[in-house]
């Protein structure tokens, strides 16, 4: 028999259940991996990634011999760091004469590798070629907007997809209550073709508008870059099915007509419907009435001819 070995220390099992499966799940990690050569540009673009996802993110900067996506093998280093950061997300950036300044998107689930993006990056603006006032830059913990603009992303397969790694990369933590305030800046997605889109950074000036409602200009604060699709795997339709299957507690539906009170307990209503008394038949009232009229002359009779029988007995 194989024996289940517990943790003992405190702090240990204290990680554990934040690792554990949650009803409400955290904001996801993301990893970002260099790999056995990048480039100048490549660097300046996981440096930014990481920036904008300080509190989320991981960042090593070795370089990994071991990591290489769509190849068989070769995501089984990718696998063992998801376990040890408990990350969700990754971004992988190499370098070659055949794919320059690759970057590799990809998704976890169970600390396995579910979908992968590549994308080439070209044109390239860091944050620091972009003169504005230091005001407007993002704010730690800001909840950014997405703007999609292009058909494609909703008829080509390779943009669809792109588009949904994309959101889980920039989700950040899941919240209750927004503050208004946190709305500072936009991500804007525009197709310019089937596999190539215009990525770039705004922050959001609010001026005034002589309305109640401001009004709201786009200021470009970097980074900026066009990404081509390369390569692109899809997660099976099993393992699809499984990632999104959510909890019993979530998916219990709810009783109708049914409350329950602290002192009283389980309340519930029945439907009684309308008593339509103009419909019912009186005719047959009637002769029910008449039934009994009958009866009980017979039985007034019948006691009568037992009185005589006794008077005269007697």
């Amino acid at each position: 028999m194989m024996r289940i070995k517990t943790p003992g220390k405190g702090r240990i099992r204290r990680e554990l259940d934040k690792r554990a499966p949650k009803l409400v799940e955290t904001g996801k990690k993301t990893l970002i991996l260099h790999g056995t050569k990048t480039s100048g540009v490549l660097n300046s673009v996981l440096t930014e990634i990481y920036h904008l996802k300080r509190d989320d993110s991981v960042k090593y900067t070795r370089k990994n011999d071991t990591v290489r996506p769509f190849e068989s093998g070769g995501e089984t280093s990718l696998e063992f760091y998801s376990l040890k950061t408990d990350c969700s997300l990754f971004v992988f950036g190499s370098h070659s004469k055949k794919r320059p300044n690759n970057l590799v998107i990809g998704r976890f689930y169970d600390h396995h590798i579910y979908d992968l993006v590549e994308i080439g990056v070209e044109n390239f603006r860091s944050m620091d070629s972009f003169s504005y006032d230091k005001k407007f830059a993002p704010l730690i913990g800001s909840k950014p907007f997405f703007a999609f603009i292009g058909e494609g992303f909703e008829n080509v397969d390779e943009l669809k997809h792109l588009k949904e790694v994309l959101l889980d990369l920039f989700h950040g933590q899941a919240v209750t209550n927004l503050n208004l305030a946190g709305l500072d800046r936009v991500f804007v997605c525009t197709a310019l073709s089937s596999n190539k889109i215009f990525f770039s950074h705004c922050a959001l000036r609010l001026k005034k508008s002589g309305t109640t409602v401001p009004r709201m200009e786009l200021v470009e604060v970097g980074p900026s870059m066009d990404m081509v699709v390369r390569r692109h795997r899809l997660p099976d339709d099993h393992l699809r099915k499984e990632a999104m299957k959510t909890a019993p507690e979530l998916t219990k539906k709810k009783e109708k007509n049914v409350s329950k009170d602290p002192i009283e307990g389980k309340i519930g209503k029945i439907y009684i419907p309308d008593q339509k008394v103009g419909s019912v038949p009186l005719a047959n009232i009637a002769k029910g009435l008449k039934r009994e009229r009958r009866e009980a002359k017979l039985m007034k009779s019948e006691d009568k001819k037992q009185k005589k029988q006794k008077q005269e007995s007697e």
